[in-house]
């Protein structure tokens, strides 16, 4: 039995199946391809930061406020450059698995961008403790 057959009759376990595996190979190209190890130190770093924004003694000190929002900043443009290539591998099969998807979805399950994105959020949630993805 062909897959289109298959998504015909179960609509809705076909786009979650599809948004996990979808999401399993994202996850695991962003391991592949990022430094797991900085990454989890620059989250670590920017942890530290918003603690000691909170604290008392650094809310009425505006130029201690400024050096921390300026050392998170720098956290933040770090890690957004290192999850920029695994987007750049991933994104044009992603547009091409969309374009398929909507095609095949579109007749047989309306809500399928729903499915697909509350599967990819769970799956994404769920692979990244199991496989230690930062």
């Amino acid at each position: 039995m062909p897959i289109k057959e298959y998504i015909i009759l179960y609509p809705k376990a076909s786009i979650i199946l599809i948004s996990f595996l979808v999401t399993l190979v994202m996850t695991l190209v962003t391991k592949k391809f990022t430094n797991q190890s900085r990454m989890k130190e620059l989250k670590d770093i920017q942890k530290a930061c918003q603690i000691k924004l909170k604290q008392d003694g650094v809310k009425g000190n505006l130029e201690e406020m400024g050096k921390i929002q300026k050392q998170m900043m720098e956290c933040s443009m770090e890690l957004m450059k290192h999850s920029f290539r695994p987007m750049l591998i991933t994104f044009i099969p992603i547009i091409v698995l969309f374009w398929w998807i909507k095609g095949v979805y579109t007749g047989i399950l309306s809500s399928w961008i729903w499915w697909y994105l509350g599967a990819a959020i769970i799956s994404s949630i769920i692979l990244r403790k199991f496989l230690n993805v930062v």
